[in-house]
């Protein structure tokens, strides 16, 4: 187990984080949610609902239990025809179901970090440098919530945002993981060591194997993009590279699949 010295408070980095000016977290306006499981996973989150669209006739398996649940909140529930349902769709796979919510509110790094002390737990987060593919980006979070992470940091460019396609693909995990949006990864990397998390990215060149290291202190794990992986920089920023073994004639995995992979030998090694 190593220790890293802390020297900085927090505060120096709330200029730089996702609070806008009055100090409200940054909102992102991509309003709908599509799909029985993600409506679901949204009614039962608590969040707020505007509307929620039902395509005229559809009665059947989950869309009832979806529509007493609305009811039950006093969403209003408006039926529509199946064209107007295809109109509004992002994902042209809405299972006859539609919700309109708020803009998505994405969270301050500092608060991913509180999440982890509310908790009473080691710091175990993803930063993903330059996830285009809103689908990579919905399975990421996926298991990020399955595994137990605190929280996900996404870059402002070159990263996919949270919108309907990513909720659906994350069959609505998005409504349960903290999610950070923030203008530059590197100066993110540097607050998040001054608070004593030890930075690995994923990398095939690494000569150490994900298994033989030790992720039991505070972590954050860098996924790069689907092409070109992790930026010159962050990897020069990193703490220490990691790679997974391959053994077949293709030398590279999908990047929800690496992150997956690594997440859970963190999961592996934290078991009490």
């Amino acid at each position: 187990m190593k220790n890293r010295e802390q020297k900085y408070n927090k505060k120096t980095y709330s200029k730089q984080s996702t609070r806008t000016q009055n100090n409200k977290p940054e909102k992102i306006y991509d309003d709908i949610i599509e799909g029985r499981n993600p409506v679901l996973e949204l009614l039962e989150s608590g969040k707020d609902i505007n509307k929620i669209f039902i395509q005229s006739g559809e009665r059947n398996g989950s869309i009832n239990k979806i529509i007493a649940k609305a009811k039950e909140k006093r969403i209003v529930v408006v039926e529509v025809q199946k064209s107007k349902l295809d109109e509004i769709s992002e994902t042209k796979k809405h299972q006859g179901v539609i919700a309109i919510v708020p803009p998505f509110e994405y969270c301050d790094v500092y608060d991913i970090l509180e999440y982890a002390k509310e908790k009473e737990e080691k710091p175990f987060i993803l930063i993903l440098d330059g996830i285009e593919d809103p689908h990579n980006l919905g399975s990421i979070i996926r298991t990020a919530e399955t595994a137990g992470v605190h929280g996900i940091i996404i870059p402002k460019r070159r990263s996919a945002a949270v919108n309907a396609t990513v909720a659906k693909t994350s069959a609505g995990a998005v409504e349960h993981v903290k999610i950070a949006r923030v203008s530059n990864i590197n100066d993110t990397i540097k607050y998040l060591k001054e608070d004593n998390i030890w930075i690995y990215g994923t990398d095939g060149q690494a000569k150490t194997m994900y298994y033989n290291q030790d992720f039991r202190d505070g972590v954050a794990i860098v996924i790069g993009s689907e092409g070109s992986g992790m930026s010159d920089l962050v990897k020069k920023n990193c703490d220490g590279l990691v790679k997974i073994p391959m053994k077949g004639k293709i030398n590279s995995l999908n990047a929800s699949v690496s992150a997956g992979i690594v997440m859970y030998e963190i999961v592996k090694q934290r078991i009490k």
